[in-house]
């Protein structure tokens, strides 16, 4: 079934009369980006490579002259260079140590690790001044022309630069500094990544020397920690001497207060370094102790066995249950209440058998009572005894305790002296093994540094300077790259001049009212899309010439865009709001010429300003189609369903918006194509990825109805003739055959200057 809702004759002849109209001067207004003849599709903007590649061609003598110049110029004079040899020599700092040879404190611990920090202060003694002092003296080095300059007399090119104070004058330099500047210049010394290795590398012209120097470095760097150390534990024993002395004289001088004050005080010393009269406080107090404990305890046992005697409960002492008596009568009672039990089972309880075994059982648990009150007596007897010893020692406590604090402030000062000798006394005998270790250390010759060489320097027969394959590289790719640079910002300059003069020149004009109506609408546009502002002459030169020309139907569309403006903004706010259920539009109506495809086009822009937006063409070679995109030959939806096109072909940019444009085909395609399944396929495959997919239907007179109704709303598109009745009659046809929404247009989107439309005969 096909919406063959309405039929119109001569429509092609009235789109190109349409679009073959004059366009008067639209200079100033923003229009379509210039292209190239040769690349269509290509922006203005974009560089063009083949011109590039051209102008490369045409100037390469200018790069190849410079390049191979450059190139000669490197290899002499790298040739000419005195070279260098260097050689490297490699030093591991650890800490080693002899643990004899540390203090007795310090030999059961672990030394802590060498840290980054000492790594480069050790690189730090290998510069030093005072090691290259040594070095140039070991080696003679002030003797040689290479690092005393002036021996051979000065060149004119360095006098020339020293006199314009660009190098430094050798003659106003002293001999010692000309030598230490020259041999810092082909010292390198610094530390390993990662590591506790220290590289040291030293240049010269001679490479023997330069091993020789590198090795000297080496052996004097660890030399000069050997003598470092012996200078430190020598100046540490001459203090420590004098110190020692003076400290024996004290200790001696405060022991002898001691034992003096000690004497005249009788507070004499017993065992664990206590006074007697301290030690015998500290026994009385633990006699005292003791007695109160036992006092306490057997008042405690003899107020529980009574109460319990009192109560006539069981008593379950330990000291009743432990008694020889008490457990003989405990076993006789259990006897007795077996033998009670057995007769109680065949005699009755007033049976005179029965009344002698419960005679017995009370007899001997009177036995117990009574054997218990006799413990708990004799309890009472030994906490009375407690009592009196207790008030003994109180007193014996009480009158030490007044002789102990008549001698506590003598006590106070024996110790105050005891403290000071001892502190002396430990002092002194810090002092002596410190000494001792001093001492020894500086008797020692072979003290170990804190680093060994791990890899001493051998002769290079290679030069380390210049490196001649890398400068002459280098040197000829920066000539090639730098003259080829110039080559092409010239030709890009040279491109770029007379459009901008064009552009210039062409928006003198003043703008008429249609021109300032194309500039509102453009402006509108998203900041991303390029705007140039050419000629008409510049813009048919530049695009492939077509039938209509370009520029009118580019202009067409954008003054009818403004002419129904406010309706279709209103159409795009309600579609926007719609999300998902607006995804797919079909456009199609009655009126002729353009104006169903100017009113796509314009909707599709005014939703592109926030969404992702393809238009499909389903007409046969729209004008207007043709006119707005990059690219008017590319393939389209029949050349996409015989296969002899893809996606990325088909799919083309609108020049004015980020609206994306697929045409119905080639001209001459078969239309019947257009009813092939695949076409369904192949709009499904565009709604997964844009947000909204306008389909261009026209008079929809041979477009299959499934393909136009599924999930899709209709925007429809009347003739300004068209009768009221007519409209609402069209609108619920469109509803019936499947459209989930139909949005009737008031009027058509026309031309600034549209023509009479014929009249339009409306189906039943």
């Amino acid at each position: 079934m096909h919406l063959a809702f309405w039929r119109r004759g001569g429509d092609k002849a009235e789109a190109v009369e349409v679009a073959a109209k004059p366009v008067q001067a639209a200079i100033a207004r923003p229009a379509v980006s210039v292209h190239s003849a040769a690349h269509p599709g290509a922006e203005a903007a974009d560089i063009d490579l083949r011109a590039l590649r051209e102008a490369i061609a045409r100037n390469r003598r200018w790069i190849v002259l410079p390049t191979l110049l450059a190139a000669v110029l490197s290899v002499a004079s790298v040739n000419l260079i005195t070279p260098r040899y260097k050689s490297e020599a490699r030093i591991l700092i650890d800490g080693r140590e002899n643990v004899f040879l540390r203090p007795n404190g310090e030999r059961n611990e672990e030394r802590a690790t060498v840290d980054a920090e000492a790594v480069t202060s050790q690189v730090q003694l290998v510069l030093s001044r005072d090691l290259a002092r040594e070095i140039i003296k070991k080696n003679r080095l002030a003797e040689l022309p290479e690092f005393d300059p002036v021996l051979h007399g000065l060149s004119p090119l360095k006098s020339l630069l020293a006199l314009f104070g660009i190098g430094r004058d050798p003659f106003t330099m002293t001999p010692e500094e000309r030598v230490l500047d020259a041999y810092f210049d082909r010292l390198t010394a610094y530390a390993v990544d990662k590591s506790r290795v220290i590289v040291v590398e030293f240049q010269s012209r001679d490479p023997d020397l330069a091993a020789r120097v590198a090795n000297s470095i080496a052996d004097g760097y660890l030399v000069l920690q050997q003598n470092s150390r012996r200078e430190q534990a020598k100046s540490a024993s001459q203090w420590l001497s004098g110190e020692i002395d003076n400290l024996r004289q004290k200790v001696a001088e405060d022991e002898a207060k001691v034992e003096d004050f000690r004497s005249r005080s009788s507070l004499f010393v017993g065992t664990n370094n206590t006074t007697l009269s301290n030690q015998q406080l500290g026994e009385l107090n633990t006699q005292l102790n003791n007695a109160r404990a036992l006092k306490s305890d057997a008042e405690a046992k003899a107020r529980l066995i009574r109460e319990m005697i009192q109560s006539g409960k069981p008593i379950e002492a330990s000291e009743v249950l432990n008694s020889e008596l008490i457990r003989r009568l405990s076993e006789q009672r259990v006897t007795l209440r077996a033998q009670l039990a057995e007769q109680s089972s065949t005699l009755l309880d007033n049976h005179p058998r029965i009344k002698e075994l419960k005679a017995q059982l009370a007899d001997l648990d009177q036995q117990i009572r009574d054997e218990a009150a006799k413990l708990s007596r004799s309890l009472e007897n030994d906490a009375r005894i407690a009592g009196g010893r207790v008030e003994s020692l109180t007193a014996s406590l009480d009158q030490l305790k007044k002789q102990a604090s008549s001698t506590n402030g003598q006590d106070v000062q024996l110790r105050a002296l005891e403290r000071e000798a001892k502190a002396q006394r430990d002092l002194l005998e810090s002092y002596l093994a410190k000494y001792r270790e001093a001492n020894t250390r500086e008797s020692i010759d072979a003290a170990p540094p804190d680093g060994r060489i791990i890899s001493r320097a051998i002769v290079s027969n290679t030069p380390a300077y210049p490196k001649k394959l890398p400068v002459v590289l280098i040197a000829t790719l920066a000539t090639l790259l730098l003259s080829t640079g110039l080559v092409v910002t010239g030709e890009l300059l040279r491109m770029t001049a007379p459009r901008a003069m064009a552009a210039l020149g062409a928006a003198m004009p003043a703008a008429t009212a249609p021109e300032i109506a194309d500039a509102a609408v453009a402006a509108s546009m998203p900041a991303a899309v390029p705007r140039v502002e050419p000629t008409l002459a510049v813009l048919e030169e530049a695009a492939p010439p077509l039938s209509p020309p370009i520029d009118a139907v580019v202009t067409e569309t954008l003054e009818g865009t403004a002419e129904n403006l406010s309706e279709i903004d209103q159409l795009a706010e309600k579609l926007h709001r719609a999300d998902a259920a607006a995804r797919k539009i079909t456009v199609l109506g009655t009126a002729g010429g353009n104006a169903i495809t100017l009113t796509a086009l314009t909707l599709a822009r005014r939703l592109a300003l926030r969404a992702r937006v393809a238009v499909v063409d389903l007409e046969a070679s729209s004008p207007a189609i043709q006119a707005v995109s990059v690219d008017p030959v590319a393939p389209g939806i029949a050349e996409l369903v015989q296969g002899e096109a893809s996606f990325s072909q088909v799919i083309t940019r609108d020049r004015l918006s980020r609206v994306q444009l697929v045409s119905a085909g080639r001209p001459g395609f078969d239309r019947g194509l257009l009813q092939s399944p695949r076409l369904s396929l192949a709009i499904d495959a565009l709604l997964r990825v844009y947000d909204h997919v306008l389909l261009n239907a026209g008079l929809a007179s041979d477009l299959p109805a499934e393909l136009l109704t599924a999930e899709a709303r209709a925007v429809v598109v009347p003739d300004a003739a068209m009768e009221e009745d007519a409209r609402h009659l069209m609108c619920e046809q469109l509803k019936a055959v499947g459209f989930s929404e139909v949005t009737m247009l008031s009027k058509p989107v026309q031309p600034s200057d549209p023509t009479d439309a014929a009249p339009t005969v409306v189906a039943a």
